[in-house]
């Protein structure tokens, strides 16, 4: 549990925001929410967030979204939060006559107050899961009859879990899992709830804020994308270089079945699309063996992008890491049991993620997954491929030294690329690309998966999704540009971005020079481009005069289609 309090909060609230950006937050609950609200900003300053929270009256979600012209609505929310407690639910519940069909009422409800929440714009919508109580009216039975409050609960959850892979901007805050993690007593105040309608502790409101918190950053963009990881007591307990391979504990050995479990959870999130990177002090031969000859590790060498070992300090080769990797250095979680270490690359890298892991290897587990580091608002299959990817990329940088003329080593590539309008099969993928994207981003405009489809669907845009593979691999998906029809002669770029893994490779000049055809193919006489700057952007300032526009003023940029030279690339488009 979160080791800030509520009275924290509650001061944090009183603090000068103004220099952050705002985010519009609404809340509404069928319970009592002004404590939630209050812990929500309150976290938000922990994380330099200032949200703007409208907090709605008790119990008037009906009132609220039903009504077009209410404070909801002209509130303008970029986020809703649903809070439905388990206890009002309880009420309607008992009420019902059709107790076997209770869950699926409730969930047609929901699905009502996302569809109003929808048909005003774009909002992203919050909803929390419903505790799975039980009233032990049938004792263990109730997991087995549909006429138990259980029963109709866990249905429910699952109807909201599929109900939010269908809308897109839907996300679950799972209060369930809160409860489990820390027990119902902790969670809740059983006085506060019949004194004032408050179901949550207030104990327990920070972990809440935080998780909320959570899913808005990674909305917004603000993700942990790396993994840099010691060996020694870390991946496996004891040190390779003074026990030898048969020494280190890893499944049956001593500690090794905590180390085994930790190396899978990792494992796990490099399949979810974490890169995984290693950063030891070690003779490089040595610190490979394991993951070589050691019949019990998971881990494997092909599963790190990155695999450094050597005597340097871990700050300088976290750096290069970093660099090579081509990631923000906020993205980057380090993972070390030696506190020297993490003190050391705290105070030498202020950006990175060091979480103090427990004493006790047998706890890094359960203390990182509490943690909560990797939130994520989107996932796809390509997400796989991403290490991968990243070693293809080690490859190319080997070749790039063989070659002392730039444009020999770029030919030397065989790139090919497809320039294709957005498709249902990439929403996912496009979606997650504008989150991750903080770089190169000219405009830095995030969507979700919805807004993907709806951009991809209305006339008034032109959409192009752009996938690049060379001779060591394919990169997949890696740029986006949004076109929007100011009128009947202008195209504006309502947003270009793209991955740094393949900048300077002629592909900014390819994804131009395609957009100014398309702009011609539809009758068009001119491109403006915008730049707005953000503390990440600054390497594209100057990207639109390099390609051929002209400097309009207030952060625009203009493109003639009839006289546009054609930039120099050596990639061809995939027939």
């Amino acid at each position: 549990m979160s080791e800030i309090t509520f009275t924290r909060l509650k001061r944090n609230c009183k603090k000068d925001m103004s220099d952050k950006k705002k985010l519009r937050l609404a809340i509404l609950g069928d319970c009592a929410t002004q404590h939630l609200a209050t812990a929500i900003r309150g976290y938000g300053v922990e994380e330099e967030l200032w949200f703007e929270v409208f907090d709605a009256d008790y119990n008037q979600i009906d009132a609220q979204l039903l009504d077009p012209q209410s404070e909801f609505f002209q509130f303008d929310p970029q986020f809703a939060l649903i809070y439905m407690c388990s206890e009002k639910l309880y009420h309607s519940f008992y009420e019902t006559e059709d107790k076997a069909g209770f869950a699926d009422a409730v969930y047609q409800k929901i699905r009502s107050y996302w569809e109003l929440i929808n048909s005003h714009g774009a909002v992203n919508i919050i909803q929390f899961t419903f505790v799975e109580a039980d009233d032990r009216i049938f004792g263990n039975y109730a997991a087995k009859t549909q006429a138990s409050f259980l029963y109709q609960v866990k249905k429910l959850n699952y109807l909201l879990m599929n109900g939010a892979q269908e809308v897109k901007n839907a996300f679950l805050m799972d209060l369930n899992y809160i409860t489990a993690q820390y027990g119902r007593e902790k969670v809740y105040d059983d006085k506060l709830y019949y004194i004032a309608k408050m179901p949550l502790s207030t104990g327990i409101l920070p972990e809440v804020a935080k998780q909320v918190t959570d899913i808005v950053k990674a909305v917004s963009g603000r993700i942990i994308k790396c993994v840099v990881t010691d060996l020694d007591n870390t991946l496996w307990g004891g040190v390779i270089g003074d026990d030898g391979l048969e020494g280190i504990q890893i499944g049956e050995l001593g500690l090794g079945h905590a180390f085994e479990e930790f190396q899978m959870w990792l494992k796990g999130l490099k399949s979810r699309g974490i890169i995984l990177a290693v950063c030891s002090k070690n003779n490089e031969d040595t610190a490979k063996e394991p993951f070589l000859k050691h019949p019990e590790m998971v881990l494997r060498m092909d599963d790190f992008s990155m695999f450094v070992a050597n005597w340097e300090d871990k700050a300088s080769n976290i750096r290069y890491i970093q660099e090579t990797l081509n990631i923000g250095m906020d993205s980057i979680v380090f993972l070390d049991d030696n506190a020297f270490e993490r003190n050391q690359v705290k105070s030498m890298i202020p950006d990175i993620t060091v979480p103090e892991l427990p004493e006790d290897p047998a706890m890094y587990l359960s203390y990182l997954k509490g943690l909560n580091l990797f939130e994520t608002a989107s996932w796809s299959e390509a997400d796989k491929d991403r290490t991968k990817q990243y070693q293809s990329e080690i490859k190319r940088t080997e070749q790039r030294r063989q070659y002392q003329n730039y444009d020999e080593y770029l030919q030397s590539l065989g790139m090919v690329a497809v320039a294709k309008p957005f498709d249902p099969f990439q929403y996912p993928r496009i979606a997650q690309l504008t989150q991750r994207s903080n770089q190169f981003n000219l405009r830095t405009v995030r969507y979700t998966e919805a807004e993907i489809e709806k951009l991809a669907e209305d006339d008034h845009f032109l959409t192009l999704y752009f996938m690049l593979k060379d001779q060591f691999g394919d990169h997949g998906l890696i740029s986006v540009a949004i076109l929007e029809k100011q009128d009947e002669e202008t195209l504006f770029m309502h947003n270009w971005l793209m991955s740094c893994r393949v900048l300077k490779r002629g592909m900014e000049e390819f994804i131009i020079n395609k957009v100014m055809e398309t702009a011609r193919e539809n009758g068009y006489k001119r491109v403006i481009g915008e730049y707005i700057q953000t503390p990440k952007n600054a390497m594209v300032k100057d990207i639109y005069g390099k390609l051929g526009f002209r400097e309009a003023g207030g952060g625009l940029f203009v493109a003639d289609v009839d006289t546009f030279v054609q930039n120099k690339t050596f990639i061809k488009t995939e027939e």
